[in-house]
């Protein structure tokens, strides 16, 4: 089940000095380090231990694997050896050329490395065998520490390695980026894009290189002169074509980074070139403009020098750019945040940040073809009022993620199929029902809904009022999930679903005796006979009247009122605290059990006896309570069967144990302000898990 979150305001991006540390000691880098060094000990990270559980969790070591620190490796380990570039990222046994075409992006850019890589880690003076790295997950920093003992076999490393066999910066972000998702086993495919934003907290943007804008050359310049991380890829027909070599040196299925775009003059023309990385650190394109092609021998010297071209095996090359979009198939680019840009740029992006959650039974409502349920999903307002300079619209980049699933991939967890939609939002607040998405077409949406950990489009409205829709593809799929926003101009954003509002009337005050109607008289003398002369009744001759009366009742199917609910009623009820109900107390709670008898029935569409606790909401809503997603979620998980269905005690006991909180906290509220520390939403919840 996911963790439901119970604050889903919109949220700033948050600053990477603030990185949150994570070790389970509760202790920071420098608190561990420093406890080593008085020690005289070297660190060993219990949180990750050096032994199989850290590798794998489905399979067994093809190999008998060894744990070493870099000192048992080699003479004189380094962790960076004249500055960190992407040819110390060379693949090992692991098939997470995702992440390495990442980090060879990484290095390209000096501010990000720093911040996810400290630089003032080394093998002298200080030592104590513990290192930290920071990556960005669902809008927070981390600080990941790890000892330094990598899996080797023959005293070489199996995984990710450097070029130079001193360098081991490369191989310990691997494994501290390793134990941020479970395992190395976890790292086993991806896309390029998500390591790209655990990088920068950026939000990315795939292309299709055949489809691509015009401008695509000068998208793709701006976006490397600019700091961003780029990443292709060519797509694959079957999975016998995974990791497939082309007839021109390039690999299917496979995730190379791009690390620059040029031109070059070439026979009195400009030729326009890109430069794409293999992290295997070699093989290579073979095609024009590769390392040793004839057509460098046109180039000047100087030109060859300015583009840095060698002829070294090094898994780097140039491409002609029409090459490039003939062969590649897929760009990804990772727009950087605020935050990561430097203090001169002009254009940066304003950005939002919800978290939310897909509850089974609540909240989890699939996409528009499940129209029953698509309305339950989480909802988010956008506000757009600043139109882009120059232009009659206002773009944004919406961009949707699910949480956590490749840490439990263990678990037996896959990618969900995700997406969104959005929709111009009439003038009334709330959350928008079932018929509203009935009549009304979507604005804008995801371009389809796949299988990665993030969805994000970018898309242009006229200024307005919008509801945001993000959604699995099939209802009843939970997973956590966090929705970006990143406009040119600033949007204002707010989760539909995270007020409470209570909205019960005042009780009747009871009819005099002498003014009372024949109907209320025939009430009396029923409940005078149930009740005997003390005129007043327990818990269990409630139970026997509400049982009797309501098995006679022809629109509903009905079991049984549990004598725990007739307590509940007693409780909510009984003014004069005697544990019994009078008759004018009884007779006000008729009168609820009439209105609420006609919403659930209302709601038990089928006339099945139960209701879709998927109907929890608006039956909730009828009977004067609005509650936010985070309670929903509770209540139905509480009341709902394992079919997600909900039959009249419990939803009888939701409500009265749902007034009773309600009314004791206005009560209080009133009194007592100054001295209440809980909100109303705190408040109920704490009640109703009593």
């Amino acid at each position: 089940m996911p963790y439901i979150y119970r604050d889903s305001r919109p949220r700033s991006p948050p600053l990477p000095q603030s990185a949150r540390a994570t070790h389970s000691s509760g202790q920071t880098y420098e608190e561990l380090k420093r406890q080593c060094q008085q020690k005289g000990t070297l660190f060993e990270d219990c949180d990750f231990p050096a032994n199989i559980s850290s590798l794998f969790y489905s399979e067994k070591p093809p190999i008998p694997f060894e744990w070493k620190r870099p000192g048992e490796i080699v003479k004189d380990p380094q962790f960076i050896v004249g500055g960190a570039t992407r040819t110390d990222i060379c693949q090992g046994d692991l098939g997470d050329c995702w992440l390495l075409a990442a980090i060879a992006s990484l290095t390209l850019n000096e501010k990000t490395l720093a911040r996810v890589v400290p630089q003032d880690q080394n093998f002298g003076p200080g030592y104590a065998g513990i290192f930290h790295f920071q990556f960005w997950q669902h809008n927070e920093w981390l600080d990941i520490v790890i000892d330094d003992q990598l899996p080797t076999f023959k005293d070489r490393l199996v995984f990710l390695h450097s070029a130079e066999h001193n360098e081991f910066w490369s191989a310990l972000l691997e494994k501290a980026y390793a134990k941020l998702n479970g395992s190395y086993e976890a790292l086993k495919g991806g896309s390029t894009l998500e390591a790209m934003e655990d990088f920068t907290g950026g939000v990315g943007e795939m292309y299709e290189v055949k489809t691509a804008p015009e401008n695509f050359y000068e998208i793709l310049g701006k976006a490397l002169e600019r700091g961003s991380m780029v990443g292709c890829s060519i797509d694959t027909s079957s999975a016998a074509e995974s990791e497939a070599r082309t007839p021109f040196g390039l690999i299917k299925g496979h995730a190379y980074s791009v690390t620059g775009i040029d031109e070059v003059s070439y026979r009195g023309q400009k030729v326009k070139l890109i430069r794409p990385r293999n992290p295997w650190g070699q093989v290579e394109w073979n095609g024009r403009w590769s390392d040793n092609s004839p057509e460098w021998q046109s180039v000047s010297s100087s030109e060859k020098k300015r583009l840095c071209q060698t002829a070294l095996d090094d898994g780097e090359f140039w491409m002609n750019f029409e090459d490039f979009k003939a062969h590649f198939d897929k760009v990804e680019i990772c727009n950087l945040t605020p935050d990561a840009l430097g203090d001169n740029a002009t254009n940066k992006w304003e950005v939002t940040v919800h978290q939310g959650s897909w509850v089974r039974g609540s909240t989890a409502g699939g996409c528009r073809n499940f129209l029953d349920t698509f309305w339950t999903n989480p909802q988010i307002k956008l506000r757009l009022t600043e139109k882009d300079d120059g232009k009659d619209e206002c773009s944004f980049i919406a961009a949707l993620m699910q949480k956590n699933r490749r840490k439990l991939r263990k678990l037996g967890a896959d990618m969900l199929t995700i997406g969104y939609a959005i929709y111009e939002s009439p003038s009334k607040d709330g959350h928008l029902n079932k018929d509203f998405f009935r009549y009304h077409p979507s604005k804008a949406r995801s371009k389809t809904y796949i299988n990665l950990r993030e969805v994000s489009d970018r898309v242009k409205l006229p200024p307005g009022d919008y509801v945001i829709v993000p959604t699995t593809f099939e209802p009843h799929q939970e997973a956590d999930f966090c929705l970006r926003i990143f406009s040119e101009k600033k949007a204002i954003t707010e989760n539909v679903d995270e007020n409470t509002d209570i909205n019960l009337p005042e009780p009747p005050k009871p009819t005099p005796p002498q003014q009372e109607t024949e109907e209320e008289k025939q009430f009396r003398a029923l409940f005078k006979q149930v009740a005997g002369e003390d005129m007043e009744i327990t818990a269990e001759e409630l139970d026997y009247v509400l049982n009797a009366v309501l098995k006679k009742a022809k629109d509903i199917k009905f079991n049984k009122v549990s004598l725990m609910t007739c307590r509940n009623i007693i409780s909510l009820m009984d003014s004069s605290g005697n544990g019994k109900l009078e008759f004018n107390e009884f007779k006000i709670f008729w009168d609820k059990l009439k209105k609420w008898l006609s919403i659930y029935v209302h709601f038990d569409s089928d006339r099945s006896g139960t209701m879709s606790s998927y109907e929890l909401r608006s039956a909730l809503r009828d009977a004067g309570f609005q509650l936010n997603n985070y309670m929903l979620q509770l209540i139905v998980l509480r009341y709902s069967d394992d079919q997600l269905q909900i039959d009249f005690d419990d939803f009888l006991n939701c409500l009265i144990r749902l007034e009773n909180a309600s009314r004791v906290f206005l009560a209080l509220s009133k009194k007592n302000r100054e001295f209440i520390n809980l909100n109303i939403n705190e408040f109920i919840t704490l009640t109703m898990n009593i």
